[in-house]
């Protein structure tokens, strides 16, 4: 198995209803597991609440999340940034758009000095992305 780069989101209680909806995005396979499940359930108001998330995608996307125990600090809006990017504009696009539906856009997608699309937005759940299309490429 090749060495895969995957970020890891940390969510204030809401990683579920964040991870179901990247799975109404991306589709794929979604895995919760709450602290109950794993045997960590040291607050019992936090048994229900996602120890481990992982969605993976059938394009290769995936991604892991959890819910931040009350014995760990949480850090709204430092938490990750999430960058995709490709050449596939329709598929890009389309992500760009449902992800940031209710969500604030930084920088909206359009063309960009170094020749691709980009786009920058935080997505309603505080998730800071990029979306990078590449442009066509030059003949050398």
């Amino acid at each position: 198995m090749k060495t895969l780069l995957n970020p890891y989101i940390s969510f204030n209680g809401n990683a579920r209803e964040a991870l179901e909806f990247y799975k109404s995005v991306f589709g794929g396979e979604l895995a919760l597991n709450t602290f109950k499940e794993g045997g960590m359930p040291h607050d019992s108001d936090e048994a229900e609440k996602i120890m481990h998330g992982m969605l993976e995608a059938d394009n290769g996307i995936t991604f892991m999340a959890s819910d931040t125990p009350s014995g760990m600090e949480y850090h709204d809006g430092a938490r990750i940034s999430i960058s995709l990017s490709g050449d596939d504009e329709q598929e890009l696009t389309g992500y760009f758009e449902k992800l940031s539906a209710d969500g604030t856009i930084a920088e909206p997608l359009a063309k960009a000095p170094w020749g691709d699309s980009f786009g920058m937005f935080t997505d309603k759940f505080g998730v800071n992305w990029m979306v990078n299309i590449a442009g066509p490429k030059a003949d050398a």
